[in-house]
């Protein structure tokens, strides 16, 4: 059986991020995406224009319809897209987790896009916050570490991507205590994506039965990889090649 991922994220129309990330980096990992659309936005490879929030009630019943068909071995959430709609999914993960208690759910916990556009309605921190203790795994840049302080997940991933210097250091802490830390040459360019790219790995790795270090191992791997391929399909950020074509 091919292992499924349950997926909570926008929709940018562009390709570069949200949902059509999570599908393509899901399945070049072997995994399957059953992806449950939060929001619909405007945007290209650069700015978000516009978000509108999917309505709470349809955001379940898309999410029913999956439960009810498929066994989910994991779970990942982009932008809830609305305080309403977190409150959905938390209700949804807590009754997943009653049938299955180490159901992985990865967290990426956008609160803004790269140039600093809003992804929903409202306070974004305040959304993320009854998702926040649900979470297996947070995947978050510094700036995002910084804004939401502690918090209460069992491991995080810290990413140093909005770092300085030649190199960037991930770092992976499990009960607030650092466990090992990864040191990944910067590249040359700005990516559209590269978060969600990252923590649907995660997911897809957790969903084929890795245990954490080898997961976010792996994951780290394949992200850089679909970075150091990405290509250009119009001026500023580049989108990575979430499917690595064989040498």
């Amino acid at each position: 059986m091919v292992p499924t991922v349950l997926v909570f994220a926008g929709l940018d129309p562009g390709g570069g991020a949200g949902l059509a990330a999570d599908i393509a980096a899901i399945g070049a990992l072997g995994g399957h995406a059953l992806p449950v659309a939060t929001a619909l936005t405007v945007q290209d490879n650069n700015r978000v224009h516009e978000v509108q929030p999917v309505d709470a009630g349809l955001v379940l019943r898309q999410a029913d319809a999956l439960v009810d068909s498929f066994g989910i071995d994991a779970v990942k959430i982009g932008i809830p897209g609305s305080r309403e709609n977190a409150a959905v999914i938390a209700r949804l993960l807590r009754r997943l987790r009653a049938t299955d208690p180490h159901l992985p759910v990865v967290l990426d916990p956008v609160l803004a896009s790269g140039h600093g556009d809003a992804l929903g309605k409202g306070n974004a921190i305040a959304a993320l916050a009854e998702l926040l203790p649900l979470a297996t795994v947070l995947v978050p840049n510094l700036p995002e570490a910084a804004a939401l302080g502690a918090l209460p997940c069992e491991h995080v991933l810290v990413t140093g991507g909005h770092g300085e210097g030649d190199v960037v250091v991930n770092r992976w802490l499990q009960g607030g205590v650092e466990q090992r830390s990864w040191r990944l040459p910067r590249l040359p360019h700005s990516y559209h994506g590269s978060g969600c790219t990252l923590a649907a790995a995660i997911a897809a790795r957790l969903a084929l039965g890795d245990p954490m270090a080898q997961a976010l191992e792996h994951a780290q791997d394949y992200c850089h990889q679909t970075l150091a391929h990405a290509f250009r399909i119009a001026p500023g950020q580049r989108i990575p090649r979430r499917i690595l074509q064989p040498h």
